[in-house]
């Protein structure tokens, strides 16, 4: 069955990195854009980033847009995201997703403080 395992996550201090890591089975990983998203403590969804199949088209929202970077391995059948100059406004749950199957993996809480 489809499957997406985040990793990465944890406890950073303002102005830090992360990289956060989603390994995907049970589906043609190379044949679908792939999405991350998070959930801030008491706020809606909120799409972070999404990248195409070939990883050579991307899209950022605003407030990560010069800091976040996507990536994929396509060989590897894993999604990455490259999270630098950490803001506290970056803390919640992250998860990558299958967009068009509409599967998600369990999230990876990142908590952005001093």
């Amino acid at each position: 069955q489809v499957q997406l395992v985040e990793s990465g996550g944890g406890l950073v201090q303002p102005g830090g990195s992360l990289r956060l890591s989603c390994a995907a089975s049970g589906f043609t990983f190379s044949s679908y854009a792939m999405i991350w998203v998070r959930q801030a403590p008491g706020k809606g969804l909120e799409r972070v980033s999404d990248i195409n199949r070939g990883g050579d088209m991307t899209y950022y929202a605003d407030a990560v847009k010069g800091r976040f970077i996507i990536s994929r391995d396509n060989a590897k059948n894993t999604l990455y995201l490259q999270m630098n100059s950490l803001k506290p406004t970056d803390t919640g749950e992250y998860c990558c997703a299958n967009p068009v199957l509409w599967n998600w993996g369990q999230g990876t809480q990142i908590t952005v403080s001093s």
